[in-house]
């Protein structure tokens, strides 16, 4: 005898403006929810989100969703400065939470929402969104897998000709993709330690719209991020360079938007050579094979209900939890300070989170 299948999970959306409706067609397509509220201060958006037939219930009242026992978790897609009191209540209502990026407007504001959700023993997840695409899922199991060798270096360029946001900078805006990414696929052994960050406002837009963040790692290695809402041309490039491989992701390309190049510089160590070489160190280089993994394509969006439904079911923390959420503010907020010091090197604080 099959034992049933579990009840599908009741889900409310808060907030249907540019990202709401993109979880509301997830929610909707995922056979492990069941969406039961739409909730937006205006009422009449959120009804043309969900069209004229749906049973989908609609409130400006966040009370009122709340209040409903049908509903176990929440998604959250408004404003990061409304993150910390839309995600408290859900929370303090006995609801798992799902926020957009980024977790909240501050570290300490994200703090509070880890601290709560861990007390109440619910999930708190963050959609970092990218983590979920086939590529970055894929870069993580070959890091993971030490096909790389050890990580020498990531350059990210995440450049386009953008909306310049009325209350938040570039940085902000577009650099909690790449930090997402970068603390999704490192290896555990392998964190940021310290950022430096520069940046320039060209137009008088009063805020930063061209940066560059530089990360030290805790082995030694560096990662730079450049984002930047001025660029005539869209990038969506990274590079991660590995002491046996170099990985190639171009974001634009979906016909080969991973390759691995087996090229790169090996280094003998002084030991290896003979007494007249040890005062040089013998540089050579290697030139191999390129290859192009094949990728599965699927939304990631998908693949991030799936996973914020494995973590209510199993009670074990998602892929990008809240305490991930929490690492990404902690060097977003160190970056905003460097910017204000002229870009001095900002280290990051050790073992706040264990």
């Amino acid at each position: 005898m099959t034992s049933p299948l579990p009840a599908p999970i009741g889900v409310a959306v808060v907030g249907a403006g540019y990202w709401g409706p993109n979880l509301v067609r997830n929610f909707q397509n995922s056979p492990n929810f069941r969406l039961r509220w739409l909730c937006d201060l205006d009422v009449e958006r959120a009804q043309r989100v969900l069209g004229g037939y749906s049973t989908v219930r609609v409130s400006a009242d966040l009370d009122e969703v709340l209040a409903d026992p049908a509903v176990d978790a929440v998604a959250i897609a408004t404003p990061a400065g409304t993150h910390l009191p839309v995600a408290m209540a859900a929370l303090r209502a006995g609801k798992h939470v799902l926020v957009e990026k980024p977790l909240a407007a501050t570290f300490d504001e994200g703090l509070q929402l880890v601290e709560e959700a861990d007390k109440r023993g619910l999930t708190l997840m963050c959609d970092h969104t990218y983590c979920y695409t086939p590529a970055v899922l894929r870069i993580r199991d070959l890091l993971a897998a030490g096909e790389l060798g050890e990580l020498h270096f990531l350059d990210s360029v995440r450049i386009n000709l953008g909306l310049v946001q009325r209350d938040i900078d570039v940085i902000w805006d577009l650099a909690p993709h790449d930090l997402s990414i970068l603390d999704f696929v490192l290896p555990p052994s392998v964190r940021p330690i310290a950022v430096a960050a520069h940046g320039a406002d060209g137009i008088g837009a009063g805020r930063v719209c061209v940066a560059y963040l530089t990360l030290q790692l805790s082995t030694g290695a560096i990662a730079h991020i450049h984002v930047n809402w001025l660029s005539p041309v869209k990038v969506r490039t990274a590079i991660f360079g590995g002491s046996k491989r170099t990985l190639v992701w171009d974001d634009l390309n979906p016909s080969q938007r991973l390759s691995i190049y087996d090229r790169g510089v090996d280094v003998a160590s002084p030991e290896e050579l003979g007494e007249e070489q040890r005062r040089d160190i013998l540089v050579s280089y290697r030139s191999g094979d390129v290859v192009s993994p094949a990728l599965v394509e699927r939304e990631a969006l998908r693949t991030m209900v799936d996973e914020y439904a494995r973590a209510i079911t199993t009670g074990t923390p998602a892929l990008t939890d809240g305490r991930s959420g929490l690492r990404v503010l902690e060097i977003l907020q160190a970056a905003s300070r460097s910017l204000a010091e002229g870009g001095t090197m900002i280290k990051l604080d050790e073992g706040h989170m264990a």
